[in-house]
């Protein structure tokens, strides 16, 4: 079931169409889901790719990707983090992003360990996995 993005020469928006088919597309006529126009110009999409968890793993441990750290360049390991996280697929949440915006700064990491004292965790009972 392709999708495809267009740009329309109505309401001057990137929209996105859905067909129920190959065949719709050379059949059916595209209109924007925003005001129902019809003058739209296909565009180039991003094309998504869907990995397995095993390939992203596989991408995390190539030494390789370590590539251009410098462990004492606070925006290096911002460049890093940040292609990590990528790799993971998920978000990470708003501690990971803090932490990554202020290294892009150039904060020094040790700074930032200082005034977020709970970002590891505190590694006592508190740490229960179910909430308990």
């Amino acid at each position: 079931m392709p999708i495809y993005e267009y740009g329309c020469y109505d309401c001057r928006k990137r929209v996105s169409v859905f067909f129920r088919s190959f065949s719709e597309v050379e059949t059916k006529e595209a209109a924007c889901p925003r005001c129902g126009g019809t003058h739209l110009k296909r565009l180039i999409s991003k094309v998504a790719v869907l990995r397995s968890e095993e390939s992203r793993l596989e991408n995390l441990a190539d030494p390789s990707s370590m590539a251009g750290l410098d462990e004492n360049d606070p925006k290096s390991i911002a460049r890093w983090m940040r292609k990590m996280s990528s790799e993971m697929g998920e978000d990470l949440g708003s501690d990971f992003n803090e932490v990554v915006d202020r290294l892009e700064a150039g904060e020094d990491p040790e700074s930032i360990e200082k005034s977020m004292p709970d970002l590891g965790g505190s590694g006592g009972a508190s740490d229960d996995w179910f909430g308990d």
